[in-house]
């Protein structure tokens, strides 16, 4: 709003409008830009925004979810879901009020986007300074709010953030090799444009603004889909394609049209190491028991990776106008698809290596700790003479070993041994004792045999 009316003090009149009416409309409209709110123009529509742009109404709202938390009495950290709703429920009706106030004849913001943009942006970015003051009022850090999580949501969370974060880096390295390696033309675009003190400040906070958005196209490019730059185009790892394109001096990263560079190649390989990133890190914090579960929590870990790289992709892509600009991004199903089976296959196996080298290395030093106490001293025999060997008595001859096979108890007594093992063990495991067993021995064993009643006859 204030570099609106600044704008308007400044510039020409007819630049924002001749009343003081539509240099608000414009304000608005800047201000539902900032929150990433498409709108629509006589012959299309943008939805192409500057992911930048969110960057400064998140701040403020992180702000405010701090300044709530300090005024509002929250003794549990469980009450900042109803503060990040009490936040975000009245922002998400303020931006789609404004979206209502800013409509002109020209530019018609979406109404529906407003509200999903404002409430979500405001529940994400207010939530998360609640949370950061209850924290530190507990003083209590992030890491020890992990710890209060179940231990496969936070496995899978850190997977998960491991893996996008891997792919985001692989998509920073390759847009800044390629603008790098085309900087000559770069340089001679932003000659052409002559934009002077003013224009050039304006021209690098824009592209510094859609830099988020050129990243985004770099990981869909890693991953393997790409993304277009119009209609009837496609940049990807299968080829080039281009057309006419804006003048613009971010956009000399673009390769030329015809196969794709050797070397941008190597860029495929990001899903793979991605993949084992975050399996790695899914049962690292929480492994599993049994072995067949490893890998379907790698494969989870996959899936959730590529539902945020499609999101990423859509907020990063959009149309910017009509005719050949109405297809401009990444195409979020493919990215989000080709990342799904990519990361997750590679996950899963990464993650049944780490769970097995996991349990087997536990497993070693559990025997390491128990050796000592298994060993037992065994005593030297020493001579008692100084001419004795081993194996020899003291008199120097040799004494061979021999070995007292005792004869076998009978069957009875070792039977009886036994049962009363077995009985033991009951008696301790369950609590049974067999008294009717007891009194039953007792009657037999006091009877006497038929054979020894005759022979006391006899007798």
């Amino acid at each position: 709003m204030t570099l609106t009316l600044i704008g308007w003090v400044a510039a020409p009149r007819a630049t924002f409008g001749e009343s003081v009416g539509d240099v608000f409309r414009v304000a608005v409209q800047a201000w539902l830009v900032g929150h990433h709110v498409g709108f629509a123009v006589p012959g299309g529509s943008v939805g192409m925004l500057p992911l930048g742009l969110v960057v400064l109404p998140g701040l403020l709202l992180y702000r405010a979810g701090r300044r709530l938390a300090q005024h509002c009495w929250l003794p549990r950290l469980r009450n900042t879901f109803s503060a990040a709703l009490a936040l975000a429920g009245p922002y998400a009706a303020i931006s789609g009020t404004l979206a209502l106030i800013g409509r002109t004849e020209v530019v018609r913001p979406g109404v529906l986007q407003a509200l999903v943009a404002g409430f979500v942006l405001a529940f994400l970015a207010g939530g998360l300074g609640v949370l950061r003051q209850l924290l530190r009022d507990k003083r209590l850090g992030w890491s020890r709010m992990l710890e209060l999580m179940p231990a496969r949501s936070r496995s899978l969370l850190v997977g998960t953030a491991s893996a996008t974060a891997t792919l985001l880096l692989a998509g920073t390295v390759l847009f800044f090799t390629s603008l790098l390696l085309n900087i000559g033309e770069a340089v001679e675009v932003t000659r052409g444009l002559s934009p002077g003190w003013v224009g050039g400040v304006l021209l690098v906070l824009t592209q510094l603004l859609y830099l988020p958005n050129a990243v985004i196209f770099g990981m869909s490019y890693a991953v393997g889909p790409g993304f277009a730059v119009g209609t009837g185009t496609m940049v990807a790892p299968t080829g080039v394609a281009l057309g006419p394109l804006p003048q613009l001096p971010m956009l000399a990263a673009l390769p030329e049209s015809g196969p794709a560079p050797l070397v941008s190649l190597l860029a495929l390989a990001a899903p793979f190491i991605a993949g084992g990133v975050g399996g790695a890190w899914t049962l690292r914090s929480a492994p599993a028991v049994v072995s067949e579960a490893a890998p379907l929590w790698g494969f989870v870990c996959g899936l959730t990776t590529g539902v945020l790289c499609a999101v990423l992709a859509l907020l990063a892509g959009g149309p910017l106008g009509g005719e050949r600009l109405v297809d401009v991004g990444p195409s979020p199903w493919q990215v989000g698809l080709v990342t799904a089976l990519q990361v997750g296959v590679t996950a899963a196996v990464t993650a049944w290596v780490a769970n097995w080298l996991h349990f087997r290395r536990s497993a070693q030093e559990q025997a390491e700790r128990d050796a000592p106490d298994r060993a037992a001293p065994v005593p030297a025999r020493q001579s008692t003479e100084s001419g004795a060997g081993a194996g020899a008595d003291s008199r120097g001859r040799r004494r061979w070993p021999i070995r007292l096979s005792w004869p076998s108890l009978p069957l009875r007594l070792r039977w009886g041994r036994a049962a009363a093992r077995e009985e033991a063990d009951a008696e301790e495991l369950y609590g049974i004792t067999y008294e009717a067993w007891r009194s039953e021995e007792s009657s037999v064993e006091a009877t006497p045999d038929v054979g020894e009643r005759d022979a006391s006859r006899k007798v």
